[in-house]
């Protein structure tokens, strides 16, 4: 199985490139057509000034016929592919799997304390280790 890479950032609603250990991952999630009309990219709604997408929008708008979704219920609906290398075994392989993020707890390592934190997750396909695609943390 070859996934096919983005070449553009146009063409994703997510992309991230991380090392991990010895690891590395690269993942990312194609915009898809729009359910209504079936010819634009859904997006971030645009701003009118500057023509930038909204970041923080909670919807996703498609550009031909202004159809809304809601954020969660689209994303959830989308495939992630990730590329990547496993740190405990350096197998190299390709994994596509839903962007449905589920929440985890960790310990931070600074405060000691437990969080909860969005992740997806997907295992080695030769030695079994689950690695996670976490959100950004601040």
């Amino acid at each position: 199985m070859s996934l096919r890479e983005p070449k553009s950032m146009d063409e994703c609603i997510y992309f991230t490139n991380r090392n991990v250990g010895k690891g590395k991952i690269k993942a990312w999630a194609f915009k898809e057509n729009c359910p209504e009309c079936g010819k634009g990219l859904m997006g971030k709604p645009r701003d009118e000034k500057t023509g930038k997408p909204k970041i923080r929008a909670d919807i996703y708008v498609c550009p031909e016929c202004n159809h809304t979704v809601d954020k969660q219920k689209y994303e959830d609906s989308l495939d992630i592919n990730i590329k990547y290398t496993c740190p405990k075994c350096e197998n190299n392989d390709e994994v596509k799997t839903s962007f449905k993020r589920k929440k985890l707890q960790r310990i931070d390592e600074e405060t000691g304390k437990k969080e909860t934190i969005d992740t997806i997750r997907f295992e080695c396909s030769k030695c079994g280790e689950k690695m996670d695609v976490t959100k950004k943390m601040k």
